[in-house]
């Protein structure tokens, strides 16, 4: 058998923790292979350690069939490595040529690519212009381009960090038939993914993690989706479904809402419409950078909706900052977690009190009561399996993951009349997306009303009866799904007609 690399008995702590315990992998010529494993399972230690990003405790690599030990990423780059990271490391200025210029090792600005790129953009099917300047391009061309910066190295081995996160499935189809031609060049992937369906499609192999240890190898194919997410949770999953869906009056509306982006490579939005009935969820599916950031500015009260376009439970919102529609029970949960969600600097306990519109059940005679505080953390911690040593940890400690499940619970315990919430399991493995939906799915039962906005066209199928599209600042009339739902809702997210 041919190995293009063999990872043998892999460990790396920090501290007390062990990250990696004892890993081994083993990727063989010309494959797909699968890195699956819950959020903090190790596979992002792993990748760091092949990438040459991090140096292991102890184990060896073999690249090749020779001893491979990259002290940092330039290293794994000579020796045939490129990674494709989740979040993109583009200039938006720049041009597509200027861009992929700046990416590759001892190259000069001077220097011309047109042509290199032109020849992998037509030989792999990853359509791009060298001269688009890279803020006008979509985020499927965006990853292109990422894509062609790595083949221009020449790599052997491709590592590729949740690839199909925010790309249409039009999109998604484009860069699996990409994919499995690279591979039948010679140029082996390792593809980390928490979307099970697109691994058992794609993927010949699989790598198993939990809790930094290799549970299982397998054939993705040979188990289903909901199986392969039990391997890596350990546990069976709890089946979604709502128990009712007894929806009740009018409580949140959008009427008319237009407004100009204040970025320079914003999206204006349009004639926004938009309403929401106690108990239901309500979804909006699209693409990245169609708008969703400024719609959820204005939703959040972070930026003023000037007119009076915004009404809950009868009363014009439209004005009201984030503390003042927080107070009258609307919460939100936005994408970005670190400075946005959470405050970095600050502990879990802190971040819990600064969110809270009152300090009800936090405070003594006006003193805060910081064991109250911790008790509601820990709640939080247990209800949706936060892997960290307490509450008392600061936010950026956590991983993307467990920081997530820690603000959406944050805000659920709260049992809010309206969540709104901007892609509810970004970064969050199998297990813990399961037990966010089924936590939504709960507080909808109860009353509440939730609106989501997500990238993940799955998560709004499977969590929403109500469902729109915002393609390019405008949001379509909600989609008749009895009548080629999801052929219309995938047109939409791609620019067509609403």
């Amino acid at each position: 058998m041919n190995y293009q690399l063999e990872v043998s008995n892999i460990t790396k702590s920090y501290g007390d923790l062990k990250a990696n315990d004892t890993v081994s992998l083993n990727i063989k010529d010309s494959s797909i292979h699968a890195l699956l494993g819950e959020n903090g399972a190790g596979k992002s230690t792993l990748v760091k350690i092949i990438y040459g990003s991090l140096m292991p405790d102890s184990g060896e690599m073999r690249w090749g069939g020779n001893s491979y030990s990259p002290k940092n990423p330039f290293e794994a780059r000579e020796n045939g490595i490129a990674m494709v990271f989740q979040h993109f490391s583009l200039f938006e200025s720049l041009t597509v040529e200027e861009n992929i210029i700046l990416g590759l090792d001892g190259v000069g600005l001077n220097q011309n690519f047109t042509d290199e790129i032109l020849k992998y953009s037509k030989q792999y099917g990853l359509d791009v212009n060298p001269q688009q300047v890279v803020g006008d391009l979509s985020v499927g061309a965006r990853q292109r381009v990422e894509i062609i910066r790595c083949l221009l190295q020449n790599p052997k081995l491709l590592i590729m960090d949740e690839p199909t996160s925010v790309l249409t499935p039009q999109e998604v189809s484009d860069l699996f038939v990409t994919l499995k031609k690279l591979a039948a060049d010679g140029c082996s992937i390792l593809y980390i993914s928490h979307k099970l369906e697109e691994v058992r499609e794609i993927c010949s192999e699989a790598t198993i993690l939990r809790g930094g240890r290799l549970v299982q190898s397998c054939v993705p194919q040979d188990h289903s989706q909901k199986e392969l997410a039990e391997m890596m949770i350990g546990k069976k999953l709890t089946e979604l479904a709502r128990s009712k869906i007894n929806v009740g009056s009018e409580i949140f509306s959008i009427n008319n809402l237009s407004k100009k982006s204040d970025d320079l490579y914003g999206v204006d939005l349009e004639n926004i419409n938009l309403t929401i009935r106690q108990g239901s969820i309500v979804g909006i599916a699209g693409v990245a950078g169609n708008g969703q950031d400024e719609l959820m500015e204005l939703l959040i009260g972070e930026k003023s909706s000037g007119d009076g376009v915004l009404s809950f439970n009868g009363q014009d919102v439209g004005l009201l900052g984030s503390h003042e529609r927080r107070q009258l029970s609307m919460f939100f949960i936005p994408e970005e977690r670190l400075g946005h969600g959470a405050v970095p600097d600050m502990s879990l306990d802190e971040n819990m009190l600064l969110s809270r519109p009152d300090s009800s059940g936090m405070t003594s005679s006006g003193v805060i009561d910081w064991s109250s505080v911790a008790s509601y953390s820990e709640k939080v911690i247990d209800d949706f399996n936060v892997q960290t040593p307490s509450s008392k940890m600061l936010a950026k400690s956590l991983s993307g993951g467990n920081l997530q499940k820690f603000m959406v619970g944050r805000e659920l315990i709260r049992n809010p009349e309206l969540l709104i919430v901007s892609q509810p399991t970004w970064g969050v493995d199998a297990g813990s997306a399961n037990n966010i939906h089924q936590s939504l799915i709960s507080l909808a039962d109860n009353g509440s009303a939730i609106l989501i906005i997500s990238q993940d066209l799955d998560e709004i199928l499977s969590l929403c009866e109500q469902i729109h599209v915002l393609s390019e600042g405008k949001l379509s009339e909600a989609v008749d799904m009895k009548n080629n739902g999801l052929e219309k809702i995938s047109q939409l997210m791609v620019g067509g007609e609403s």
